[in-house]
């Protein structure tokens, strides 16, 4: 159960943002409460790029899981500016939350959550996805940025 937890994206998601929020208490920084509506905002685009990213690959009968084999190479949506539209809403949400929180010294989970996601998530997928779609998926590689 435990192992399975592990493979889902968003339970990461979750830790990193109570690490977050649990250093924006250790080490509480004033925040101008414009921020903490930006924090808001943020997460509101997160889930929004989320939402569309995740309705792009549905629309192409796709799946969504991590480790999964996928049934279609998804370049269009947001798909045509990141090739991790999810990943990438995942990062602009936990922004958003430590913001929105007044934590902005959990900030520091950010890109330690994009590096955590890379390597545990991102890497694999992508040989996943050279392997299904060879030649295809290069070409679509080499025009999209992985994060932005």
């Amino acid at each position: 159960m435990i192992a399975r937890l592990a493979g889902l994206p968003p339970v990461w998601l979750v830790l990193f943002a109570s690490a977050g929020a649990a250093l924006g208490r250790l080490v509480p920084l004033g925040l101008p409460p414009a921020l903490r509506g930006l924090g808001l905002v943020l997460v509101a685009a997160g889930l929004g790029l989320m939402l569309w990213a995740a309705l792009t690959m549905w629309r192409a009968r796709t799946t969504v899981m991590p480790g999964r084999r996928p049934e279609a190479l998804v370049t269009g949506g947001p798909f045509r500016f990141s090739r991790n539209p999810i990943y990438l809403a995942d990062l602009i949400l936990l922004a958003g939350l430590m913001l929105a929180l007044a934590a902005p010294a959990g900030l520091v989970t950010v890109p330690a959550f994009a590096l955590f996601l890379q390597r545990r998530f991102i890497l694999r997928e992508e040989a996943v996805i050279a392997a299904a779609f060879g030649p295809a998926y290069d070409r679509y590689r080499m025009q999209v940025r992985r994060w932005i």
